[in-house]
């Protein structure tokens, strides 16, 4: 079993940078694929970043591209999600999730555990 609490959620500005971070519990941490999705009222959750477990390989959502990144601490168990040049566009909230599995897939419904949430809004 793994449980996921998501922090680092909140206001900013057009242009700003936010950082979000995951804690995770669970002895086996290092062998799940971690990745951030994002979903807004009336849209399906969205994949927006992904690392695997081992040799840290990450994808991400063409639309955050060269403006987010992601990485995991496996000592601290933790992965983050550092937001910059941030877009209205970027508003939703953000999900932390895992799977016990080897490569990081785009679709939710693959991920075994998800955190509960945070909410992320850029004004324009």
């Amino acid at each position: 079993q793994v449980q996921l609490v998501e922090s680092g959620g909140g206001l900013v500005q057009a242009g700003g940078s936010l950082r979000l971070s995951c804690e995770a519990s669970g002895r086996t941490f290092n062998r799940y694929t971690l990745a951030w999705f994002r979903q807004t009222p009336g849209k399906e959750r969205e994949f927006v970043a992904g690392i695997s477990w081992s040799q840290g390989i990450t994808k991400y959502a063409d639309s955050v591209k060269g403006r987010f990144a992601i990485s995991r601490d496996n000592a601290l168990k933790r992965v983050a999600l550092q937001m910059n040049s941030l877009e209205p566009e970027d508003t939703a909230v953000y999900y932390c999730a895992a799977r016990d599995g080897l490569a990081v897939v785009i679709g939710p419904d693959i991920y075994d555990y998800w955190g509960q949430g945070t909410q992320v809004t850029v004004s324009s």
